[in-house]
């Protein structure tokens, strides 16, 4: 399934309105939001997929949509680039859950 920036952003708008607007975990990824470029994610096994990065990266983290899955990961900054660290969910819920 192929999904746009567009779209992407329609799903974050949703979930960041749905929120509760004082949980300060809403208002820290409203902050760290970014528009939605693709970058290449790393998964175990040595596969590599591109994926949309909707956050900006905090030095250690960057959350991104995962196309092919149809929900968002939590990765790690690393040497070799963006590695998928298995926490996955809604956007909000993998940026709070570090």
């Amino acid at each position: 399934m192929t999904i746009s920036a567009n779209e992407i952003e329609a799903l974050l708008d949703a979930e960041v309105e749905g929120s509760d607007p004082t949980d300060p975990n809403v208002t820290h990824f409203v902050s760290a939001r970014v528009t939605p470029r693709l970058r290449s994610v790393n998964f175990s096994g040595g596969i590599v997929q591109k994926c949309w990065a909707v956050t900006r990266t905090d030095g250690d983290y960057r959350v991104v949509y995962l196309p092919t899955a149809g929900y968002f990961s939590l990765c790690v900054e690393s040497q070799i680039g963006l590695l998928d660290i298995g926490v996955h969910g809604s956007a909000i819920g993998c940026f709070s859950s570090v």
